[in-house]
């Protein structure tokens, strides 16, 4: 049982041939999970693909529309500070709070939503664990 380079090991193979053949199933299986992930990937981005206009639509119309309702509101708080002279700071003030508390609770609900779907390629990363459940039963066989 001899196993210093190029010396025959137990099962009759060179311990360089078996670096060789375990190089051939590393490339492999590395080729393999990217094939995975970018099938994976792909599959994402011709859904979001479609969607990309429509947003871009949504979101200069609704901007559009947070301004002008915006002037609107503002021009209604004014109307609640007739004698004042800092009515339009006031209304102006009253309106950025509004907005604020509105925008600070559709961020939460959408982090909410996001924690509960996710972006990561999930069967890329399943596949990942069950090969790292694999690789530690062959070491513990192999041991």
């Amino acid at each position: 049982m001899r196993t210093a380079n190029g010396q025959i090991h137990d099962n009759g193979r060179r311990v360089t041939e078996i670096l060789a053949e375990m190089r051939v199933e590393l490339v492999d299986f590395v080729e393999t999970r990217a094939r995975i992930l970018r099938a994976e990937l792909r599959e994402k981005w011709k859904s979001v693909k479609g969607a990309i206009p429509l947003v871009i639509i949504a979101a200069v119309l609704l901007g559009t529309t947070f301004l002008l309702l915006t002037g609107a509101l503002v021009g209604l708080v004014v109307a609640a500070f007739p004698q004042s002279l800092y009515r339009w700071f006031f209304a102006c003030i009253i309106v950025a709070f509004f907005w604020g508390v509105l925008g600070l609770a559709a961020a939460y609900f959408a982090k909410r939503e996001l924690e509960g779907t996710g972006l990561l390629p999930k069967r890329t990363l399943e596949v990942l664990k069950g090969d790292k459940v694999w690789i530690e039963a062959e070491v513990k066989n192999r041991i």
